[in-house]
């Protein structure tokens, strides 16, 4: 099988394959490329190349062949070299063969040949090589029946499982990650060789581990990898608290449903509308609590009250364990794990405006993904109740488009600030300028004020008047306050 017109279509290959030929080394197109390209499925991110030599050499002579100052960065402790070049980042090795140390994941490694280096691959699928040699370029080499996988749709090691595995235990991750990225079946050898090597997980690094985990959260339907880790025992190395989810319960005739479940299909419904790895989390944590908050009442049957709030303090530990940032995108998060609940509360008639103010206010630059998350929280099978919970959905979000082209909220941010506190009183930072903020900030969302610079500042007056903290200012009017301090010369922070 030859690829040769394939390859015409990309000017890279060419410039390579000329390098190749200037340090005389055997040079060939390697592993997601050449799957991606036999699945007809698009790359333009990255595409790595082995040569039988220095990859390092190989990269610079080509490198400096392209157009333009294009920046080599060498990994001598790899013995590889990279760089990006329009876009796409490609990466050169020389071939190699390996051998493992059992109580470490990190190779021993030697010079080897084109065979040595397909070897030493995860699977038969990427372990495919397409050569740029002149005598036989744009040839498929397929030691290991990749064509067939593919075909077949399987993910499969090259060689005896249990070798590939213990050799490197990220491998088991991986395996699933393709699988769920391809919607790939494993291969029954190579389940089993994930199976009787769970004891290799130990060595594993958690961020190599999350990594993976992350790129299945990014599948077209993340539940099937979720379910391919819950059975081959991996997801309980790692995540314990997501396989307490499991099980629906019975009592006196009452019965609540399986959260474990419940949460995968939460999170194929939110995989459907957004490619955001964060929202995904939420999706994945948004019930993460019910197991500790769960309880049974006679009455009203089972019970999970608080499993929101309790939810949303378990996030930054889980992050932290999991060595995901500790950042904005953690509070985004925990945001909307504490606040699942609270839309579908708004679309009772007797709501008020002040209470779908305080939603949209505490969602914030949030609030549209956490409507796709109470959404997606809809899991019945009665095809009536789901359509009767979307539709008040749709109330909800009516309501909120009317008091925001009302109040003109503005993302939902008070128009005072604290250094506008701090300014007109002449305030350090502290609890005194935190209450005037409060104060100003309830009075826009209950709706006493608009939230607009003058009425809010009079207001902030008021209120600071009222509460006896700091009521003299010399800066009696907005007229003067902006004076003193043009909102174009400043950037506050809310």
């Amino acid at each position: 099988m030859n690829f040769t017109p394939e390859l015409q279509q990309h000017s890279i290959f060419a410039t390579i394959a000329d390098a190749a030929r200037l340090t005389g080394y055997e040079t060939y197109v390697v592993g997601g490329w050449v799957r991606d390209l036999l699945l007809k499925r698009e790359n333009k991110k990255d595409i790595d190349f082995v040569c039988v030599g220095s990859g390092i050499e190989l990269a610079s002579v080509a490198a400096s062949m392209l157009p333009g100052a294009v920046q080599v960065h060498v990994y001598k402790t790899f013995g590889t070299a990279q760089f990006n070049y329009q876009g796409c980042d490609y990466e050169f090795v020389g071939a190699r063969k390996e051998s493992y140390n059992h109580n470490s994941r990190k190779p021993i490694v030697e010079d080897g040949t084109l065979d040595d280096d397909q070897k030493r691959r995860d699977f038969s699928i990427n372990a495919l090589a397409i050569s740029l040699n002149k005598e036989n370029y744009g040839n498929l080499i397929d030691p290991f029946g990749g064509i067939a996988d593919l075909k077949r749709k399987m993910i499969k090691t090259p060689l005896e499982p249990n070798l590939t595995f213990s050799d490197d235990p990220l491998r088991m991750m991986r395996a699933i990650r393709f699988a769920s990225q391809l919607e790939f079946d494993i291969h029954p050898d190579t389940w089993e060789g994930i199976t009787q090597n769970l004891h290799r997980f130990e060595i594993l690094s958690m961020e190599r581990v999350i990594t993976e985990f992350n790129k299945i959260l990014l599948s077209k339907k993340p539940s099937y990898g979720f379910k391919l880790l819950y059975h081959s025992g991996l997801l309980g190395k790692f995540f314990p608290e997501f396989i307490d989810l499991l099980g629906a319960a019975n009592m006196e005739g009452k019965t609540h449903k399986d959260n474990f479940y419940h949460t995968l299909e939460v999170l194929d419904n939110v995989s459907q509308v957004s490619d955001d790895l964060w929202l995904r989390w939420a999706a994945v944590l948004h019930d993460i609590a019910k197991p500790a908050t769960k309880r049974f009442d006679s009455k009203v049957g089972w019970t999970f009250h608080g499993h929101e709030e309790r939810g949303a303090r378990m996030v930054k530990k889980l992050f932290a364990r999991f060595k995901l940032p500790l950042n904005e995108k953690m509070k985004k998060v925990e945001r909307l794990v504490r606040m699942h609940l609270r839309p579908i509360a708004l679309v009772n008639d007797g709501v008020t405006e002040s209470a779908i103010r305080r939603v949209m206010f505490e969602a914030g630059e949030d609030l549209e993904d956490l409507m796709l998350l109470c959404r997606a929280d809809v899991t019945t099978k009665n095809p009536n109740k789901a359509a009767k919970y979307l539709r008040n959905f749709d109330l909800v979000e009516i309501k909120m488009r009317e008091v925001e082209a009302a109040d003109s909220l503005r993302n939902f941010q008070p128009v005072i600030s604290g250094l506008h506190i701090m300014r007109a009183f002449g305030l350090n930072a502290g609890p005194e300028v935190g209450h005037i903020k409060d104060a100003v900030r309830n009075g826009i969302l209950d709706g006493e004020v608009l939230n607009e610079f003058e009425p809010a500042y009079e207001y902030m007056l008021k209120v600071a008047a009222a509460i006896n903290r700091h009521p003299l200012t010399e800066f009696t009017k907005a007229e003067k306050f902006l004076a003193a301090y043009p909102p174009e010369n400043e950037a506050e922070e809310n």
